[in-house]
């Protein structure tokens, strides 16, 4: 899969196309991707996905805009498995903010890309203002000479599965259903930090891992497993939050305890999988009450996992 920045230099012209938020590569998204490859293959045309950075959302509401399913790095990785030839990758600042719809077309979809075949949601509204839409595309193509399509309804037990679905079954703590959307359970990548190691001096080590978000979609604590440790995923518990108890910069941290692990992780980049959450995040009163709370975190996520 092929990474474009910008447009400074384009790829060849002749593409199919599809573009949004991808955030979290959901059964939805794999469907659309899926269906527009069909298409790709049927016209002899790369598959190619737009992505903004950061996401529109992010850029308008900085602070308060929803928590990350996943990072950029994230994302990719998942695009990767999936039939994508190459990823449009769109600086989201003021000048493309302030861009007309009608110059997004010229510039990115008719210049840039040479799209012969575009796939978006009913709803899609792009260029600045939210001035563009589905009809004003549809048009586009008549000029540009590409056919314009809406994106395919996914459904799950009869409800639609979007990204912002997937975010409130996580703020539930329901991550079998989170699981079931996102077609593998829900899982956050980072690389291993050196921390205070406090978690040594009470009996338990932890991988320190920094989310890299604004806010998490998760806080609390869980069961987990964790891949890059060994050939095959390694059970344990991982805390997600501020560290109330030991901390008061209210930055977010991942941290995971592996069970009956010897070994040295700084430096190595690691994806934790969420399967259980056994409780919220709380301040304890001294060290030792800490530690005993994760004594019994970590024998009730020993028991699920094992399950």
């Amino acid at each position: 899969m092929r990474l474009i920045l910008g447009l400074h230099r384009p790829p060849p012209p002749g593409t199919v196309a599809t573009i949004g938020n991808f955030d979290g590569v959901h059964l939805g998204h794999q469907h659309l991707i899926r269906t527009l490859a069909r298409q790709g293959e049927r016209l002899g045309w790369p598959v190619t996905v737009v992505l903004f950075e950061p996401q529109p959302l992010e850029y308008f509401l900085r602070e308060r805009a929803p928590a990350r399913l996943t990072r950029l790095r994230e994302k990719l990785a998942r695009m990767a498995d999936l039939p994508v030839d190459q990823v449009l990758l769109l600086r989201f600042e003021q000048k493309l903010a302030a861009l007309a719809a009608w110059d997004f077309i010229e510039q990115v979809l008719a210049k840039g890309l040479g799209v012969r075949y575009l796939v978006v949601g009913e709803d899609f509204r792009f260029g600045r203002n939210r001035e563009g839409d589905f009809a004003l595309l549809e048009a586009a193509g008549v000029r540009y000479g590409f056919e314009v399509s809406a994106a395919p309804t996914f459904e799950l037990s009869g409800m639609r599965v979007s990204s912002t679905r997937i975010r409130k079954t996580l703020e539930q703590g329901d991550l079998t259903l989170a699981g079931k959307m996102l077609g593998r359970p829900y899982s956050m990548c980072g690389r291993v930090v050196a921390g205070s190691k406090r978690g040594k001096a009470i009996g338990f080590p932890t991988a320190n891992l920094d989310p890299r978000r604004r806010q998490s979609p998760i806080y609390g604590v869980f069961a987990v497993t964790v891949q890059g440790v060994a050939d095959k995923p390694w059970p344990g518990v991982a805390n997600v939050g501020i560290r109330p108890t030991v901390e008061k910069s209210g930055k977010v941290w991942l941290e995971v305890h592996l069970f009956d692990f010897q070994g040295d992780l700084y430096g190595r980049y690691l994806e934790v999988f969420f399967h259980h959450k056994l409780r919220q995040e709380k301040r304890f009163a001294s060290l030792a009450e800490l530690s005993e709370q994760i004594r019994q975190d970590a024998a009730l996520a020993r028991k699920l996992l094992n399950a």
